[in-house]
């Protein structure tokens, strides 16, 4: 797909400085570009190549002033790496939308509703009573069972299985492999040692803008829903149990995994191999380091945590000086104990 400059431009709201009328094929890291290639410059330890890049266009924020002659065409924005994103994410999209139909063999039960420029791949199952928007794309080997509303332009990819009364919006992604809608861990102790199935009677609500990566799961709610609010992003393999729900444009990533009835708020961020326990609320705007375990609610907003278990990052990191410092420390306890029985034997 070919775009020119001065297109590009118009969608990104930019300025141009150099030639319009360059067609662009494609996007290149600023270091590796060749004739054709569109690419980016946000941060100024790059600064050196876009002097050297043989891209025929770069993004550049507005602040930008050159320290000597670009061959490339620049295209100014008010900020590079947003603009950047937004140019993949429309060229994601028009590559998307120009799968359309209905390839064979495929199933669909009945009732099931499906809107207008829609794509459905081979083998590809839709269940009975299930509202499907306009321009929503079912990629093949994908399973979406009864009771299932999609929202338009949302793009569900090969293997993903959504199980029965699954509510998912407008414009989501939901990567390959995953499972939404499936059991949460319910299980109860009996007297006699064995586990009595707890029944998962709940669904799982997916609101507008929603990015759910490959081989993640998030499990229905044992009655109610389990929630993933707007414009949330989730990495790969993440799990996310029953009656979760992750508050507005929070991003979770890879290997971390949220325990039943646990209230994520907005705007937090979730680094990879989080382990957060059930049951607690966590403040909007909440930072949680890599390979953290958080045990309690967090009920102060905008906190940063790191650590198992999870503490300020600050103090965190005063800690970990510390533990570095101990074969350190245990040397000079050992020279001082020498020196204090040395004395004591002096003395006798």
């Amino acid at each position: 797909m070919k775009f020119t400059v001065s297109e590009i431009a118009q969608m990104l709201d930019g300025t141009i400085v150099g030639n319009e009328k360059i067609t662009i094929d494609s996007a290149a890291k600023i270091e590796e570009g060749r004739p054709g290639c569109i690419s980016f410059l946000a941060n100024s330890k790059y600064e050196p190549y876009i002097y050297t890049t043989q891209s025929s266009a770069v993004i550049v924020s507005k602040d930008f002033v050159p320290k000597k002659e670009i061959s490339a065409t620049l295209i100014y924005v008010e900020n590079a790496y947003t603009a950047f994103t937004i140019l993949l994410e429309e060229y994601q999209k028009r590559i998307a939308n120009g799968k359309s139909g209905i390839e064979q063999p495929s199933f669909i039960g009945e009732n099931s509703q499906v809107g207008e420029n829609c794509y459905r791949g081979a083998f590809s199952y839709i269940g009975k009573n299930c509202v499907i928007g306009d321009s929503v794309k079912i990629y093949p080997n994908t399973y979406l069972g009864d009771n299932i509303e999609i929202g338009d332009n949302s793009i569900i990819h090969p293997g993903v299985r959504i199980y029965d009364n699954t509510i998912i919006g407008r414009n989501c992604v939901i990567f390959a492999n995953t499972v939404i809608g499936g059991d949460g861990f319910g299980f109860a102790p009996q007297a006699d040692g064995t586990y009595k199935t707890i029944p998962q009677l709940g669904n799982v609500i997916i609101e507008d803008d929603v990015s759910v990566g490959s081989n993640s799961t998030i499990d229905c709610a044992t009655m109610g829903s389990t929630i993933i609010r707007k414009g949330v992003k989730i990495d790969n393999l993440v799990q996310i149990a029953h009656n979760v729900e992750i508050g507005k444009n929070t991003v979770i990533a890879a290997q971390s995994g949220i325990s039943g009835s646990t209230t994520v708020g907005e705007q937090c961020v979730v680094a990879g191999q989080v382990g957060i326990v059930g049951h607690i609320t966590i403040a909007n705007k909440t930072k949680i380091g890599a390979q953290s375990g958080l045990g309690k609610s967090i009920k102060k907003e905008g906190l940063s945590l790191s650590g198992s278990p999870a503490r300020d990052l600050n103090e965190h990191l005063r800690s970990m000086a510390l533990v570095r410092r101990l074969p350190e420390i245990e040397e000079r306890l050992k020279d001082l104990e020498n020196k204090h029985e040395t004395s004591d034997f002096q003395g006798q």
